[in-house]
């Protein structure tokens, strides 16, 4: 376990409006004073390669009532990203726009030759715009090309070497590419061209000259609030600026339909709405059509305009979300049985597994999973047709792009298509290959790392003294939100007793006492903080470790002190702390279910 350690000269930057406390949260991530402005005017300007070209292309089209067909890819953030699309190009006065997604399971991943050939005989477009997708397309841009049909890729993932031969690339991952931030989810990309697209018509007085109200696109910043907490990108300022400001929209019931349906489906309260609620309760649902069976609902679902039909959507995301979970804890478990019986020799390093009854749409959680409890890069494949599909999930340590394009170049027919980012990848192989993929996967990883396995530490914030164990402090830290990736959650950690310890169907139930809080506040001073604390923590928008690992970990070595980790939802009892046998009952609706607790009372 590792204390951040805290920049001392960005501490001293920091203005006197700036708590203590935040200073060392903020100066211990390297953030200045000036990236945690979270206001509209900080987002950045759109400077992307090839935005003039696809801007004459969309005013073209918009202007001569050309077929514009939307295609997205088949998870949340596709989902929001061809949401956003669409409604920005009816903003716009566009007459003739339609979304198709490719089906995981008959068309494959991205544009391809499949999904362009559907798209020409059922919707016969003029212009293609992909959404989270298409970077990597390079047979299915071609065939729309040669059909006739123009075509913009915007996508965020790492291109390859070859591009597709689009009329325009929009992603600031192009190598050259000006735009600052390389963390845009998809639905970021998306709302940046779409944004960039207004303020192209308004030079031109399209609006005015049409009868058109100039289009507020701020109306779009929910849904691109949750693409971005669905992929789990970075959290740089731009990032956290988008996210905050689609939260407080939602906040206000000024967003969509679609996600109002699926808040009240699952009881999360939309005044207190926090991005871990977007990430925990709205996006599996959404993704869950996806994996399972067709995204379209889950888009259907967020262009809604109707409350009640985005309720009929919203309980047929939750069937297929069941469905979901069900497969999935069957997965996992077959998938943890295997690893337990192989020899630590066999994998020390990576782990790559298959099975024939497993489901595609599922193996990237299963993989996730893997690595959460190996702390190594996992691949897991199904079978997808005639070939097997994998996703893979890595560690910081590997970038796992990188990683592939290396096996790839040294083994050129083992691999058929793959892409991705730094800390995931999703690939095809041939079924005859696996072995030998399995081995070209682990060597790689095992030579990348040098042979040394790397250490894994739970990296905190450091203690809390108990007078900033206070309900302000609690509500500094939701205010500070969106936390993540880049931003990460603060964790605190404090010497616990154990008074008691039982298993209940979701995992372990302890109740513990914090000595330190315990001799700083007595009597009745003591519940009243405690009853505040429970209000505040209730409140934090952080979910960072799970619980029954973290205890496997620290247990051992602390004996009758525990580390425990910020985390929310908390479903937590505290009582009267006048005896140590009723003091602090902690309680977790999802403990064993990848989530974690704290109390610090």
């Amino acid at each position: 376990m590792l204390t951040r350690e805290i920049d001392k000269t960005l501490y001293e930057s920091y203005s006197d409006d700036i708590p203590a406390f935040l200073k060392n949260i903020y100066a211990a991530r390297s953030v200045t004073e000036s990236q945690l402005a979270l206001s509209l005017p900080g987002l950045l300007k759109p400077n992307f390669d090839q935005l003039d070209v696809a801007l004459n292309l969309l005013e073209r089209a918009i202007t001569e009532n050309r077929r514009i067909l939307i295609v997205g890819d088949f998870d949340a953030d596709g989902a929001t990203a061809s949401a956003v699309a669409i409604k920005a190009l009816r903003m716009m006065g566009t007459k003739f726009v339609d979304f198709l997604v490719p089906n995981r399971f008959e068309h494959g991943y991205g544009l391809s030759p499949e999904i362009v050939n559907e798209a020409k005989k059922e919707k016969d477009p003029d212009l293609i715009i992909t959404v989270d997708n298409g970077i990597s397309s390079i047979e299915g841009t071609s065939l729309a090309r040669s059909l006739g049909i123009d075509v913009i890729i915007t996508d965020h993932h790492l291109p390859p070497t070859i591009l597709p031969d689009a009329n325009a690339i929009i992603n600031p991952n192009l190598k050259g590419c000006k735009f600052p931030s390389k963390n845009l989810a998809g639905v970021g990309v998306c709302f940046y061209l779409f944004s960039a697209l207004k303020t192209h018509l308004e030079g031109l007085n399209y609006f005015e000259k049409h009868k058109i109200s100039v289009p507020d696109l701020r109306e779009l910043l929910d849904l691109v609030a949750l693409g971005t907490v669905a992929d789990v990108v970075r959290l740089d300022q731009n990032n956290r600026i988008l996210i905050s400001e689609g939260l407080k929209r939602i906040r206000q019931k000024r967003c969509s339909k679609g996600i109002l349906a699926i808040l009240e489906l699952t009881k999360r309260p939309v005044e207190s709405l926090q991005a871990s609620d977007l990430g925990f309760s709205v996006a599996p649902r959404i993704n869950a059509a996806g994996r399972l069976s067709d995204i379209s609902q889950g888009i259907s679902c967020l262009l809604s305009e109707d409350i009640n039909d985005a309720r009929r959507y919203a309980a047929n995301l939750e069937k297929f979300n069941k469905e979901r979970r069900e497969e999935q804890n069957r997965m996992q478990d077959e998938a943890l049985a295997i690893v337990a019986e192989q020899s630590i020799d066999e994998s020390p390093f990576a782990i790559a597994l298959f099975d024939e009854s497993w489901h595609e749409g599922i193996v990237g959680i299963v993989a996730g999973k893997l690595k959460e409890d190996y702390q190594c890069p996992c691949v897991v494949f199904a079978k997808s047709g005639k070939l097997l599909k994998g996703s893979i999930r890595s560690i910081s340590d590997v970038h796992i792009k990188d990683l592939l394009d290396l096996i790839d170049r040294e083994n050129p027919t083992l691999i058929g298509k793959f892409g991705g980012h730094a800390m995931a990848a999703g690939l095809t192989i041939n079924p005859e290959n696996f072995e030998e993929f399995k081995e070209a996967f682990t060597g790689a990883i095992t030579d990348h790392l040098e042979g040394k396995k790397p250490i894994i530490e739970l990296l905190t914030d450091g203690k809390l003294d108990a007078s900033e164990m206070t309900l302000n402090n609690a509500e500094l830290l939701c205010d500070s939100a969106p936390w993540g990736q880049g931003f990460e959650e603060p964790i605190f950690y404090g010497d616990f007793e154990i008074l008691e310890q039982r298993i209940v169907p979701l995992g372990s139930r302890l109740r513990l006492i914090h000595h330190v809080a315990e001799r700083a506040v007595k009597g009745e001073r003591f519940a009243e903080q405690a009853d505040e604390l429970v209000e505040a923590f209730r409140r934090l928008p952080l979910q960072l470790q799970e619980f029954n690992h973290l205890v496997e970990r620290q247990i051992d070595v602390l004996g009758r002190g525990l580390v425990l980790a910020l985390d929310r939802p908390v479903a937590m009892q505290v009582e009267q702390a006048k005896a140590y046998d009723r003091a602090h009952g902690i309680g977790h609706d999802r403990i064993g279910q990848g989530a974690g607790l704290v109390c610090f009372l």
